[in-house]
């Protein structure tokens, strides 16, 4: 499968949908089994000023609250860009939510309204997993998907 068409897969099922919380758990599905080097992929939403709580994904455990202040997903959301980290343990701050993680993409994710309501998090268990071309794939979904909310 192409990035192309997970996104016309994700498109046709999150189709006619505005609630957040079930566009974040198609999406982080999808993508999850889109690729094996998505070893962890989920959301952290904005539930406070410079808070973020663990929202759905597919994989094991994540941290339940990140403050902005700390790790990539805070980098994501203090900083509104995305973040492509290749190796985790050069990251500073970075917090291991998962002893087994390398390397980490998190995209900022914002309604129709331009809010930051979320970072879109998937860490690999490979070093350097991930391209600028992911991120921009994933953005494009991204963008889609949450515009309605």
């Amino acid at each position: 499968m192409t990035y192309g068409e997970l996104h016309q897969r994700i498109a046709a099922l999150c189709a006619g949908e505005n609630d957040p919380v079930a566009l974040m758990a198609t999406v982080a599905c999808e993508v999850h089994h889109f690729d094996d080097r998505f070893d962890w992929t989920g959301f952290y939403r904005v539930v406070a000023p410079g808070l973020l709580k663990i929202g759905p994904y597919q994989g094991g455990h994540g941290c339940l609250v990140i403050p902005f202040e700390r790790g990539v997903c805070g980098a994501a959301a203090r900083s509104g860009e995305v973040q492509l980290v290749e190796d985790v343990e050069a990251f500073p701050g970075h917090i291991a939510c998962a002893a087994s993680t390398r390397s980490e993409l998190v995209l900022p994710v914002w309604n129709g309204k331009g809010e930051l309501i979320a970072v879109f998090d998937i860490d690999s268990d490979r070093p350097a997993a991930f391209t600028e071309a992911d991120a921009e794939a994933l953005a494009a979904i991204l963008a889609e998907v949450f515009a309605p909310c």
